[in-house]
């Protein structure tokens, strides 16, 4: 965990925030400036900066985190559909530097967001 990073305390229960699901690995909850109706966060508790810092050791988490997405989705009733968005760098539009999915659903958005 890193002390200062605001994901970490959230995922690892420092911070309240409205989960939506939480194991071992991985802690999902309400995103706190939504893009959707549906927009929820998938945030490791591990800290990884982003995907660009991922390793073969995070292989693992990263298939964990992406089928927990589609089973977050199905208990949100995204049954017609959602997006999956990871940013990477500046460049991305990462905002935080915590590796995280964005889990959006209920309405279509233009992409690039603007």
């Amino acid at each position: 965990m890193a002390d200062d990073c605001i994901f970490c305390k959230l995922a690892n229960g420092e911070i309240p925030t409205d989960v939506v699901y939480e194991d071992d690995l991985i802690c999902s909850f309400k995103d706190a400036a939504p893009q959707a109706p549906v927009h929820v966060l998938i945030v490791p508790k591990k800290h990884v900066g982003s995907l660009d810092e991922c390793t073969a050791e995070d292989h693992a988490l990263l298939g964990h985190m992406l089928l927990k997405a589609s089973e977050i989705a199905g208990k949100l009733g995204l049954e017609n559909g959602y997006r999956v968005v990871i940013n990477t760098g500046e460049d991305g539009g990462q905002t935080v530097h915590h590796l995280h999915i964005h889990l959006l659903g209920k309405r279509y958005m233009e992409w690039p967001p603007g």
